[in-house]
Parts: C-alpha cells; structure tokens; sequence
C-alpha cells in the first residue's frame, strides 16, 4: 500500500491549512532570519556598515514564524506533555486527561489571541511605528502575528469539539487521533521511520 505524498497531505482541510501556516513559518525563519541576518553580515564585512536592518526584520519573522507555527503543533501533537502515567491509567480515564488537557489548551489559546487583538487594534489606533530609521507600521507583523494565532486558537477549540463527537460516537480511534497522546509508534512514524525495514540489532527486541 503506498503512502500519501507528503507534499500533499490526505488531511482534512482545516489541517491542511495549518500545514500550510506550518510552511510559511518556515519560509519566515529560513528567509527572514537566516538570510537576511546573513547578508547583514556580509555587508558589515564588506562595506563595514550594515545594509539591512536584519535585526529588526528577524524580530517581526520570529514572531510570525511562531504564530503561523502553533496550530500546525497542535494539530501534530507536537506540543510537550507529561503523560508518563497515562498509560497506566484506563482508557475512560486516560480519554478524559487528554481531553481536560485539550479544553485547558484551547482556552489558554482563546486568551492570547484576545490579548492579541488588543494590542493591534491598539496599534491600528495610534498608528504606531516602530522606532527605528524604518519607522515600520506595527500593525504588520502584529497583524501576521494575530493571523497565526487567531487559527491557531480556531484549531484548538476545534479538536476538542471534534473529538468529543468522536467519543460520543464510540469511535475510540478517532478521538485518540485527534486528542490523544503520540505512541512511540506514532512518534517514529512522524519521524519517518519504517520500523519495518529497520534492521534489528543484536540484543533488540522487534
């Protein structure tokens, strides 16, 4: 059976938009920050001034990167839990945490995006600048800022939403999918890792 492009994912369309975002923050912190950051040091080598204000433009892509970044961390289950003893628990029980969890994550996402939007629309309002020879509109990179985590908290009330119809509905499986604690299976398979044309070393057990 072969696998699903990578490139194009067989997802759902909210995740695949994440996935989208998820590539943006790359491009942001590849282009934005790397490059520019190295071509201002190559002009202060050269000319022995800076030609860039990479150091402000790095700032805004940081911001941006992390933004448009989250919802796809939600979506993978990338973020950190400790979960040592989910697996001890049972499953009513573990479905439960996981799902407190999500509910705690969603409302914390809520919450910033909120504080967010203050902030820009106070930016709007004053017509803020930044303070440099740029005098850049703050409401730019605030508002790509706002753009990543206002998704990323639509994806966070989202799954919990989803998953619960999942249970209610006896899927066990989807809900796990959705809300539940990577595997180690899962976390290779994330990885790319065939565990299957690994080979076993001596000692291992398969």
């Amino acid at each position: 059976m072969s696998k699903p492009d990578p490139l194009l994912p067989d997802e759902p369309l909210p995740q695949r938009i994440s996935r989208i975002f998820a590539w943006f923050a790359g491009a942001c912190i590849l282009f934005g920050c790397g490059a520019l950051i190295s071509l201002d040091v190559v002009t202060r080598f050269i000319f022995k001034r800076g030609m860039i204000e990479s150091f402000e433009i790095s700032g805004y892509m940081l911001a941006a990167c992390i933004g448009l970044g989250l919802a796809f961390t939600v979506t993978s289950k990338s973020n950190i839990r400790v979960d040592i003893l989910l697996d001890a628990f049972p499953y009513r029980l573990r479905a439960a945490c996981d799902l407190l969890a999500a509910i705690a994550l969603a409302v914390i996402a809520v919450a910033l995006v909120w504080f967010c939007w203050k902030t820009l629309a106070q930016s709007w309002t004053m017509n803020a600048r930044s303070i440099s020879t740029m005098q850049t509109p703050m409401v730019l990179p605030q508002g790509v800022w706002w753009i990543g985590l206002f998704w990323f908290a639509f994806m966070a009330v989202l799954l919990p939403l989803q998953a619960i119809m999942r249970i209610l509905a006896g899927d066990q499986r989807g809900f796990d999918k959705l809300i539940g604690s990577l595997r180690v299976s899962e976390e290779l398979e994330q990885a790319g890792i065939d565990l299957d044309k690994t080979p076993a070393r001596e000692g291992t057990l398969r």
